[in-house]
């Protein structure tokens, strides 16, 4: 059982208000993290529990919703404040009331203004995680260089460890430069985990985005994320390419980008992802063929 007392602290010290909260809610939905609404009648606030020695996923959690709050494109969650008390890491942050119904059009000309923030590299200033599995984001010059070792690279490695070795990986790895002949992506603020279930609208109809893995990289791995597990309304894209037209290329470049998530989801979870992982990299080699 959780002793709330020590957060409750936390919460006043850095709002400057003492917080006593009276209920500790219980959210479901999540399968990573335990999640709470406190309240203390006045003030609400969300909260997400782990294993003590799961701190650092919180703190680079906390970083990657500053960087899209402080971007002004979309609405995210604040960070509030973040720590451990016992054997539990905690996270607390802004609490968003929720729902599904909003403006599809809304959030496609939003994530496209997020994406307009740009960083200096490829890569992020820390490692976080995508899900649980560590996600490395040394920060690089050259993008195709970095999604072959930092992201299809390494969730091979990963996939080979668990006894999932994929016919084609090396060659697909060897053959990234064909998917950029014409292309030059730019290093755009990215959520890194923009799947449906990442998204929603708050009580006003204002899209927000939450849990993300962010980087900086090719919006492209975003875009194509959201077309990956139920996709996002028609509304949307056409709102975002009236925004910033995706290149004709993405239609290839969707299943590159959406291989180191089916890669994840194996590393993960196992199963079927194996398989689609494989018919995902044939049809990639096909192109360049």
């Amino acid at each position: 059982m959780t002793d709330w007392t020590a957060i409750d602290r936390h919460i006043g010290a850095v709002t400057g208000h003492a917080f006593h909260n009276r209920t500790a809610k219980p959210i479901g939905g999540g399968c990573i993290n335990q999640a709470y609404h406190l309240s203390d009648g006045r003030r609400d606030y969300f909260v997400k529990l782990n294993r003590a020695d799961r701190l650092a996923m919180f703190e680079a959690e906390a970083d990657g919703l500053q960087a899209i709050v402080a971007s002004q494109g979309i609405r995210a969650p604040a960070p509030l404040c973040w720590g451990t008390e016992g054997d539990r890491a905690y996270l607390v942050l802004e609490y968003l009331p929720l729902h599904g119904a909003g403006s599809g059009q809304r959030l496609g000309q939003e994530l496209a203004q997020m994406h307009r923030h740009c960083g200096p590299h490829f890569g992020w200033s820390r490692d976080n995680t995508i899900g649980l599995t560590p996600q490395p984001n040394t920060p690089s010059d050259d993008w195709v260089e970095f999604w072959r070792s930092q992201r299809l690279g390494h969730q091979l490695r990963l996939a080979a460890g668990r006894g999932g070795h994929l016919r084609g990986g090396e060659a697909l790895l060897e053959a990234l430069p064909a998917f950029f002949t014409d292309y030059r992506p730019l290093p755009s603020l990215l959520h890194g985990d923009l799947w449906s279930g990442n998204a929603a609208y708050d009580h006003d109809g204002r899209p927000v985005i939450f849990d993300p893995a962010v980087y900086y990289g090719d919006r492209e791995a975003d875009l194509a994320m959201t077309e990956l597990f139920g996709g996002f309304p028609a509304a949307f894209y056409a709102a975002y390419d009236e925004a910033w037209p995706r290149d004709p290329g993405y239609a290839v470049r969707k299943t590159l980008y959406n291989l180191y998530h089916v890669l994840n989801h194996f590393n993960l979870f196992g199963g079927g992802y194996l398989s689609q992982a494989q018919d995902m990299i044939q049809r990639l080699l096909s192109e360049v063929r």
